[in-house]
């Protein structure tokens, strides 16, 4: 792969400040020649603004997404947006030429960023104070460097890792960076040679980094500093509350069980790259670092509407849910793009009746089950709490003056059912999930608020676990001295929505089976994770079908005043049995001869 971004016309975006992450903008011609004040490489050995600059992109290509994009070509939601690359992949057009969630030419992109500092950040003149802090400097961006490279191999696996005449493979390993003499036509490395290089990477940033990046007094700065003559106030300048948000140990151990949790699934359990015992106990050692299911955030499940975001500033700490995050934004997009129109909003993404059929009622019992208590005829009551505070169901209130919204398809708002192309639901569901309710959008009053992106949230971790030592031993192993097994992990996560009561016997139930302990597990992620782009990865790692269409309700009242609810299908799922694996990008094959397509697609 043949980046624009080569030794000696390397092209930095001057959007850094004093290093700390918080100080990031988007560039949106980052990788096009359009700007000709390029640099020489050599320049960051005595600029350190420049050398930053390189893992600064690096960062800014991480590419978190705080809108459910992929959760639209999944069984979860549809989008009312008819030209949606997601929506025009999941019902038919998705090919090696059209692929909404290639991520080849970015990582790529940043990963010869990371190569590029790892060759050169010894020589960097960092700080022109002293030899302690420019150890100090070294080491947080060597580690990042190293951090950044296996979190981009990881995102790049996940993307495009397929089989190849029936062995798992994963993407070309580049670990130098790369010049016009360089040979491009490298073929693809083995699945598990990637995630053993990943793993590898991740280990040595931890030579380098923090545990937690925060000022410390004289007594925490590390050995290695003091014996150099380093100070309290140098270590906080490479390594202190400016620096959070960068990765940190505890950041890189969320990352090392996202990883292992990915690789021991059934879709790439044959490269015999990670075993659910492996993965289990990296998700143990992670939760460690919360207190683990002691630790469990109460309120973690709706961290977004959380009211001390408001007061929050930049290099404040994280909340207890948070692993990792991204910058604190204050603005109304989220609410623009998905508030009802009645709210000013554009309704886009719709929440499926699939995953409103998959919230429980609150007494924990599929709605399914004869125990549940289920009134068809009243169907959003005596449900699981999360189910309305996710998703807005018809008769419920949002927004800054709690307008009530009428989905119904005799409603006399834009809010019905296919009211507007464009604008309406298509469900019979609009989202709440991610959205403040407290915004007024307005023309003539419009308001913004924080929003605090999640890009790991402890909660993610804690099913990883779950799920993996469950599979690895049972319901209720305790698995790599976690000191709780995936029955007590449930048991909390339910808990605190307020599902089950103090007895839970459907979770009881399930404890007597893997088998169905496995299906509670995947719900349970389902319900917790969703319209958090998580969805469309997990079905794929499972094997799970992925051709359920996206359902949804009409719901019409008749003269007698009886309120009826129809489910309808709203949206087809057209995907084949080889788009488990997703594809190499057809430009790429037509350049390289040594590269292969994975199974099916051409």
């Amino acid at each position: 792969m043949k980046t624009n971004h080569i030794k000696h016309n390397l092209l930095v975006a001057f959007c850094v400040g004093c290093g700390s992450v918080a100080t990031l903008t988007s560039c949106d011609d980052l990788f096009e020649p359009a700007i000709e004040n390029n640099l020489e490489l050599s320049q960051m050995y005595t600029d350190p603004t420049f050398a930053r600059g390189l893992l600064d992109n690096s960062y800014l290509l991480l590419g978190y997404d705080t809108n459910p994009t992929t959760d639209v070509a999944t069984d979860d939601a549809v989008t009312n947006n008819t030209s949606d690359d997601y929506k025009l992949m999941a019902t038919g057009s998705w090919s090696s030429s059209m692929n909404p969630v290639s991520q080849w030419n970015n990582r790529y992109h940043a990963i010869q960023y990371c190569n590029l500092m790892l060759e050169n950040c010894e020589k960097v003149e960092w700080s022109y104070t002293s030899t302690a802090l420019d150890k100090m400097y070294e080491d947080n961006y060597k580690g990042n460097a190293y951090a950044l490279r296996g979190l981009h191999m990881f995102y790049l696996l996940r993307a495009h890792a397929g089989k190849v005449d029936g062995e798992l493979m994963g993407v070309p390993i580049h670990l130098q960076s790369e010049d016009p003499a360089s040979d491009f036509n490298q073929p693809r490395n083995t699945f598990k040679e990637c995630i053993d290089q990943i793993m590898a990477d991740f280990d040595e940033a931890l030579k380098y980094l923090p545990e937690q990046y925060g000022d410390v007094d004289a007594s925490k700065v590390p050995a290695k500093y003091t014996s150099m003559g380093g100070t309290d106030a140098e270590y906080n300048r490479a390594f202190g509350n400016m620096h959070r948000g960068k990765i940190d140990g505890h950041i890189i151990a969320a990352l090392k069980a996202q990883v292992a949790i990915f690789a021991a699934s059934p879709a790439f359990t044959a490269a015999g790259a990670m075993t659910w015992d492996q993965a289990a106990q990296l998700a143990a050692a992670s939760l460690k670092n919360c207190g683990g299911v002691k630790g469990i955030s109460q309120d973690g499940w709706k961290w977004y509407a959380s009211a001390g975001i408001e007061n929050m500033g930049a290099t404040d700490p994280n909340p207890a849910e948070l692993v990792w995050r991204g910058n604190i934004e204050e603005n109304h997009n989220l609410e623009t793009n998905n508030y009802p129109p009645s709210l000013y909003g554009n309704g886009r993404v719709n929440p499926s009746q699939n995953l409103v059929d998959a919230f429980p009622m609150a007494n924990g019992y599929p709605i399914s089950a004869s125990a549940s208590g289920f009134d068809a005829a009243n169907p959003y009551e005596g449900r699981d709490p999360r189910l309305k505070t996710y998703i807005l169901v018809n008769g419920e209130t949002q927004g800054a003056i709690g307008a009530t919204i009428n989905t119904a398809a005799d409603a006399t708002t834009l809010d019905g059912l296919n009211r507007e192309n464009g604008r309406s639901t298509t469900t019979g569901y609009y989202l709440r999930k991610l959205l403040r309710s407290d915004i007024n959008l307005d023309p003539s009053s419009t308001t913004s608020k924080k929003h605090l992106p999640a890009r790991i949230r402890y909660t993610e971790i804690f099913l990883d676990y779950a799920e993996a030592a469950n599979e690895a031993q049972g319901p209720k192993a305790n698995v790599g001295g976690a000191g709780f097994s995936a029955y007590d992990v449930i048991k909390a996560i339910r808990s605190r929505a307020g599902v089950g009561g103090e007895d839970d016997p459907y979770l009881e139930e399930c404890a007597a089976s893997k088998d169905k302990m496995r299906e509670l597990i995947r719900n349970e992620r389902r319900l917790e994770l969703c319209f958090e782009n998580h969805r469309f990865w997990d079905l794929r790692r499972w094997n799970a079908s992925l051709t359920e269409t996206a359902k949804g309700v009409s719901i019409a009242t008749n003269a007698a005043g009886v309120t009826s609810y129809n489910k309808i299908d709203v949206e087809p799922r057209a995907y084949q049995d080889y788009m488990n694996y997703c594809p190499i990008p057809y430009s790429e094959l037509q350049k390289y001869s040594n590269l292969k397509q994975n199974e099916g697609w051409k």
